[in-house]
């Protein structure tokens, strides 16, 4: 057997010594492509699988309860059935950070089952704080990035006085940190998948220990703590199947309607997300490889028919066909699982930047990952496809080449021919859409360039939409830039009408909603409703889904949120119930629509009513008073911001919308915006490869025609016009298919995601790329039949007639 592969062997030894660049080029083309892909695929499956990671980890929270009240009976709902822990945060406690006025320090605890037995944070370093030490901290990802801090570091906490806890709490001063300081050593960095999540552009954060709340408690809830407020995480033992019960059982302590926040709902929609970004990742990997399986399969095409050309001499001394090909094959296998070893490990070089996205936000295991399934997927199949197109290619070349396929017409060729067009270019378009008696292939050309043009056109049309939803605010109903919070819990801290009317004289502001906040049940569920009160001339532009806006006591509009999670549809009557849940009023939904962010609701959860209505709902009560200020298209919101507390007298009565309260969703279409240019940049190179792959074979496989063509006279311009004219329908077929069926996917697409979001969904036009689209089209085309032109007009007309 050994003297049977010995030609083999000494073959390969000088294969590689000759050709070794060729070959290292094509383990440096296999390690970039298939690198690439491993990192995508890979990313995309630690994306995916973020989230649940981390609650497996963190025993999470079922739902949040935000009563927002003082002296709320927590004792109570720890006995309440179902419940299996609770863990009390304080709302109205605040402490400062010395030199870092920045960071967002974590509502105390007040008790040690926060971070223990509820919401306990997956540890990324060092190590989880002693509940029993006042001076130990965790701090977030965050916290470390912004400060440069980290473990072992130590920083001071900045506390308030009892009086000045005292007077915050009566709205009467701004707080000031005059009371005691506390050194804190950090003890370790953390993450969960909900409490301590950090949106994007989060500064970070520091929690302290219930330790740390002992100590200072008057200094954290007042001198007589009757004002503080505390709320809880609480996870059911029936996890999200027993919130209704719940809630039932939540508000008849409460003897009214108590706010809670679906903890579980919240991460099946981070989920989705999440499951977006990841998606957006293996489509890039798929298309990735894709380009690769083409790009790849030409330069091993191209290797083993040279080296099998060279094997013509040994062949006449007695080189079996086994042995050629096997001999033909191996240089480009071998280079292929080098490549195969370097792009593996540059997969794992770069796998701390991923997850992308959100699910980089809960990652609980940064840093470093081997995904060894996906390394030896795409190696088991890169490796089989490059041998067995190796083999099959050498083994075809040795015996002779491969049965011309039988000619056919296509109706294109048969126009050109009656419109009389110039032989040239009745060729060119002949060899773009007709095999020919050499049996060259046409198809793959047209399809790549068409999925290429296609790809790219739905690609960046699917990009548009994002980019458009990442930078605006109202399509997720977000009309009001501008907003004052101007009372809490039934009172206003100051004349509310003031700021109304300072709104409405600004030259900027078209819409000015004097907005009452308050939980009513709908349909027995809490839902969080916004009134209706437009300045008189300053009508703001809500934006219907479905239906109309509410104009009586009797009407109500939902959002699709909550009218996914009631049943309830346009026209349905509805029972809502105000401060007595006892106390139902039947409402027509007349609707539905976003309602705006705010501090205890998303954009989808919530509902409208009109002003008459919130009063016979509360009785002129509230949780929240506020005055939403819409702008003129244009305007600069910093600059009406500025304008608005300038005009009231005070620093911070008016906050830009998204600055205090970030829109999530917004955030995380944010962080996949890149993922489809990206995708549309490799479609791009497939169709590269696939139509420049077309042109090159087609002239060899072609070249007899051509000879024929200028034996008859045809001239060298003539030849090179064959093959440009050939490039130019392949390119036209693209453009007049691909566009308009790339537009269409890519609004459909976008279609699907917005409605599923959701958001309100405007075509989204790629103007740039469709602008583009034909002059690159033309010099891609162009640059690809420039190089097989100049071989066609090149041809040395005797030897290929005598060779054919």
């Amino acid at each position: 057997m050994a003297r049977v592969w010995r030609p083999v062997w000494a073959w390969l030894r000088l294969d590689l010594r000759r050709r070794w660049l060729s070959l290292l080029m094509l383990a440096l083309l296999v390690a970039l492509a298939t690198g690439t892909v491993m990192t995508a695929a890979a990313g995309a499956r630690r994306g995916a699988s973020a989230l649940d990671r981390i609650l497996a980890v963190t025993s999470p929270a079922t739902v949040a309860a935000v009563p927002n009240e003082p002296g709320f009976d927590w004792e109570a709902v720890r006995r309440l059935p179902g419940v299996e822990a609770v863990g009390t945060i304080l709302l109205t406690g605040s402490y400062a950070i010395e030199g870092h006025p920045e960071i967002e320090v974590l509502s105390p605890a007040m008790d040690d089952e926060t971070m223990r037995t509820v919401e306990r944070p997956a540890v990324l370093a060092g190590r989880l704080p002693d509940p029993a030490r006042a001076d130990e901290a965790v701090v977030s990802p965050r916290f470390v990035e912004t400060t440069g801090l980290s473990v072992g570091d130590t920083v001071t906490a900045l506390l308030p006085t009892p009086a000045a806890t005292d007077a915050a709490a009566l709205n009467e001063e701004p707080i000031s940190y005059t009371g005691p300081r506390q050194p804190l050593t950090i003890v370790g960095v953390v993450r969960s998948g909900w409490w301590t999540r950090e949106p994007q552009d989060s500064p970070g954060g520091l929690g302290t220990t219930f330790a740390f709340t002992e100590t200072y408690r008057e200094n954290l809830v007042g001198a007589t703590g009757d004002a503080a407020i505390v709320n809880a995480m609480v996870r059911l033992s029936a996890g999200a199947a027993g919130i209704p019960a719940f809630q039932e059982a939540l508000d008849r302590l409460a003897t009214h309607p108590v706010e809670t926040l679906n903890v579980v709902e919240d991460q099946r929609k981070f989920r989705e997300t999440t499951t977006f970004e990841a998606a957006g990742l293996a489509a890039f990997a798929l298309a990735a490889y894709l380009a690769a399986v083409v790009l790849l399969g030409q330069a091993v095409v191209r290797l083993v028919i040279g080296a099998t050309a060279d094997l013509g001499v040994l062949r006449t001394l007695g080189l079996t066909t086994r042995q050629a090909t096997v001999a033909a094959a191996a240089g480009p296998v071998l280079a292929t699982a080098a490549g195969l070893l370097a792009g593996a490990g540059a997969a794992v070089a770069v796998s701390p930047l991923f997850p992308l996205g959100s699910a980089a936000l809960v990652e609980p295991e940064p840093g470093v990952d081997l995904d060894v399934s996906v390394i030896l997927a795409v190696s088991g199949v890169t490796l089989l496809l490059v041998a067995v197109a190796a083999t099959t290619t050498a083994f075809a070349t040795s015996v002779g080449g491969v049965r011309p396929a039988r000619p056919r017409g296509s109706a294109a060729a048969r126009l050109a021919y009656r419109l009389g067009l110039p032989v040239p270019v009745l060729t060119g378009v002949r060899f773009a859409l007709e095999p020919g008696r050499a049996g060259a292939a046409v198809r793959p050309a047209l399809v790549g360039a068409v999925v290429g043009v296609l790809g790219v056109v739905g690609s960046l049309t699917f990009q548009a939409g994002v980019a458009d939803a990442a930078a605006n605010p109202a399509r997720f109903g977000q009309t009001f830039a501008v907003v004052s919070i101007v009372g809490f819990n039934d009172r206003d801290f100051g004349p509310a009408d003031d700021v109304v009317r300072a709104a409405a004289a600004d030259p900027d502001v078209v819409a000015v909603n004097d907005t009452r906040v308050g939980v009513a049940t709908v349909e027995r569920r809490p839902v969080t409703v916004f009134s209706l009160d437009e300045v008189a001339g300053r009508p703001s532009s809500v934006q219907v889904l479905a239906g109309r806006l509410p104009a009586t006591p009797g009407e109500i509009v939902l959002a699709p949120g909550v009218a996914r999670r009631t049943g309830a549809r346009v026209g349905d009557v509805l029972t809502v119930a105000g401060r007595d849940p006892a106390d139902g009023t039947p409402m027509r939904l007349t609707g539905l629509a976003f309602v705006p962010q705010d501090p205890h609701t998303t954009y989808d959860e919530g509902g409208w009513v009109s002003a008459s209505g919130y009063h016979a709902l509360f009785d002129g009560g509230f949780k929240y008073h506020e005055v939403r200020v819409e702008l003129r298209p244009g305007a600069s919101t910093l600059a009406v911001r500025d304008r608005l507390n300038e005009a009231v007298g005070a620093d911070d009565a008016f906050f830009v919308v998204g600055d205090e309260l970030p829109l999530e969703a917004q955030d995380r279409f944010r962080g996949v915006a890149v993922l489809p240019r990206f995708l549309g940049a490799f479609l791009g190179v497939l169709a590269v490869g696939a139509v420049g792959h077309a042109l090159f074979v087609g002239v060899r496989r072609r070249r007899h025609e051509v000879a024929v063509l200028r034996a008859l006279g045809t001239t060298r311009w003539q030849a090179r016009a064959i093959v440009l004219t050939q490039a130019a329908v392949i390119g036209a077929i693209g453009l007049a298919v691909g566009v308009p069926v790339g537009v269409l996917l890519g609004r459909a697409l976008w279609r699907a995601v917005a409605t599923s979001t959701p958001l309100i969904y405007v075509p989204p036009v790629a103007a740039l790329a469709l602008a583009l689209a034909v002059p690159t089209a033309v010099l891609a085309v162009g640059l690809l039949a420039s190089v097989p032109a100049r071989r066609a007009a090149r041809l040395h007309v005797p030897d290929v007639l005598r060779a054919e």
